[in-house]
This record gives C-alpha cells, structure tokens and sequence, in this order.
C-alpha cells in the first residue's frame, strides 16, 4: 500500500511488520521498517490494544490489511495516525457501506490543522478508490478540537451511544458528493 500524500502530510500505512516490530517491543526495526521516527512514549495503554486488535484482525483477514490504520507523518516524524474502524459494513447494517473514521494526533503537534488534513485526505482516498461515501465520526461530547472538526466538515450529528472504553459518544455522520469534499478554511 502507498502513502496517501496531501500538501503537507503523508499518511503512511502501518503495515503488519511494522505492527510486529512495535508491539513485540523493537523499536528501531518498527522505526526502519516504517520510515518514521516514532514518539517515545508512544504507544499508550489505549494504542497498544487498539494496534494489536488491528493487526490480529489483518491476520485472521488479509483483505483487512488495506484498512490497517496510518500514521500521520510530517517532516519525517510520525505526529499522530489514522484509519477507519474496519472495511465498509463493520458498523452495522444501517452503514453497509460506511466507514467510521478515527485519529489522533499527538499532544505536541496539536492546533496546526494536521488532523483536518489528514481526515480530508482519508475520506477522499475511501471515495477515490473504493466509491464509499458515506462516513461516520464518533466523538466525546467534551472533545471540543474534534467536535470543531467534524462540524468544519460538514459531519452532522444522528445520534449517541455507549462506547464501553470511552464512555458517551456523539454519533456524526457525512455523506460526500462524487467529487470529495473540500478542506474547510481554517
């Protein structure tokens, strides 16, 4: 899988050696095999399980491989990442084909548009190559930078429900013509 590149951002797919390499504690191999430098204190707890529950399910599908999240990358570091939930379908049968869309960016990189960047760029790479246009956001309700950011994308809210991890979300949807969607103005 190639990077997704934007003007500023490559979005660079975490592949399942990398994912090796990082969750098996090797760093340096994770770092070449990448091409990133990593944070140092990254992963987290939360990122660990949630990276490992990615790769695991790549393995048990390898067509999953393509929907493996991406690292967020500037100037040769990775700044945060990326990715969707799953391949279109994986969020009930109301969403057959909807992707639900998840990023971090990591605390000192915060406030420089890299996450609205890096969403635009994903949710166009999803309707460019796979037709999907439909796309879903779940947000804290105290997330203010993310609740800006759906809401600077046209996402509209359809709803909450209980994430047992992250307790109370809003449930934003979006639905983007045949030619994508514009980044927004900052």
């Amino acid at each position: 899988m190639k990077p997704i590149h934007t003007k500023r951002l490559a979005l660079v797919p975490l592949s399942p050696r990398f994912l090796d390499a990082l969750l098996e504690d090797r760093r340096a191999e994770a770092e070449s095999t990448l091409g990133l430098e990593l944070p140092p204190d990254w992963p987290d707890g939360h990122d660990f399980g949630f990276l490992r529950l990615r790769r695991d399910q790549a393995r048990a599908d390898p067509a999953r491989e393509e929907w493996l999240p991406r690292a967020i990358a500037f100037d040769g570091r990775m700044v945060g990442h990326i990715g969707f939930h799953g391949p279109p379908g994986v969020n009930g049968p109301k969403k057959a084909n909807a992707l639900e869309v998840g990023y971090t960016v990591f605390e000192p990189f915060r406030r420089r548009g890299y996450a609205t960047e890096a969403v635009v760029a994903i949710l166009d790479w999803a309707r460019a190559e796979h037709g999907v246009r439909h796309f879903v956001a779940s947000v804290s309700p105290g997330n203010e930078p993310s609740l800006a950011l759906v809401r600077r994308l046209d996402f509209r809210q359809t709803g909450t429900q209980w994430d047992d991890e992250d307790g109370e979300e809003l449930v934003f949807e979006l639905t983007v013509g045949a030619k994508g969607i514009a980044a927004p103005s900052r």
